[in-house]
């Protein structure tokens, strides 16, 4: 078979899957983001949920989100449960966070025996805070699937650790260190639930990821300051109102932040039915005030951001 007919069954292949061919591309040498999920809660949308993982020299090192689907997304990426230092969630909606059991169950499989930190927001009278989410998933013997407790008991091959990041304030703060890398997390307004703002430093590189909000408590620019890429998210068209904007930001508020935070690229994921076919409209809006690189985000998808 030549290299014309192989590379026309990889791209058929691809296109079976949804994955575009980021599993061949992401992985390299540097900092490279992957998009897991480029979606939200919808399933109509043919995308998975909100699940993002940052690479460095070809290990998946910083996994934030892990929507439904996004487990799945992660599988194909070629990633390895060994090579994880930490997971980020930036709140505890269904569409960013139900994927953490399957992620859990399919480590018995792995030879992983490090132990595995879980960061997440505080809650509310609407939310469990992240290591109430964690009891109330995999604790004895009330626990959802306390068929896994052992993951928290320290009697399987490594221990989750959920750790709870304060949603109340305004201010930017350092939440953890790894091995070659920095995190650090911010509020941010999403309606009544809590929820956080994502910060990594890794390789000389700045990420920055929005997670969910509306753009009230003004505090993503000063987390996002001088990013190689923002990850924001596009749930909703300019001029959205109720509900909608109460959780979201439209793409005027996207563009005003991206420009007062100086990002190098701007990554538009979370990309809902009705964003989606709007995509000049919400790129119109957004250069009104930013003049950067935008991208619509796919499933699958890696940006390198060099070494």
């Amino acid at each position: 078979m030549n290299r014309v007919v192989l590379a026309v069954a990889a791209l058929l292949l691809c296109a079976m899957t949804g994955v575009g061919n980021a599993a061949s591309t992401c992985g390299g040498k540097g900092v490279q983001l992957q998009v897991l999920g480029s979606g939200g809660p919808e399933l109509t949308d043919k995308r998975a949920s909100s699940g993002y993982l940052v690479w460095q020299d070809g290990k998946a090192r910083l996994l934030v989100d892990m929507g439904p689907g996004s487990m799945l997304r992660y599988e194909q990426s070629g990633a390895r449960i060994e090579d994880l230092d930490v997971i980020l969630l930036t709140h505890l909606h269904v569409d960013h966070s139900a994927d953490l059991p399957a992620l859990i169950k399919g480590s018995y499989f792995s030879d992983r025996t490090r132990d595995l930190p879980l960061y997440g927001p505080s809650g509310n009278d609407l939310m469990p805070d992240m290591d109430s989410f964690v009891q109330a998933l995999f604790a004895e013997p009330h626990g959802a699937f306390h068929y896994l407790a052992g993951y928290l008991t320290g009697d399987e091959a490594f221990r989750l650790l959920p750790h709870v990041v304060s949603a109340e304030g305004r201010a930017v703060r350092p939440v953890m260190e790894g091995e070659g890398f920095r995190v650090s997390a911010v509020p941010v307004h999403h309606g009544p639930i809590p929820a956080l703002a994502w910060r990594i430093e890794i390789g000389g590189k700045v990420l920055a990821f929005s997670g969910d909000m509306n753009g009230d408590y003004h505090t993503l620019p000063a987390l996002a300051a001088g990013a190689d890429l923002l990850v924001a998210h596009h749930a909703i068209p300019e001029g959205a109102t109720g509900a909608a904007r109460n959780l979201h930001m439209p793409p005027s508020v996207i563009g005003e932040i991206a420009a007062e935070a100086k990002v190098r690229k701007l990554v538009l994921s979370h990309r809902m039915k009705r964003t989606l076919g709007r995509e000049k409209e919400s790129e119109m809006e957004i250069r009104k005030r930013y003049k950067g690189p935008i991208v619509f985000a796919e499933d699958g998808q890696c940006f390198t951001l060099g070494r």
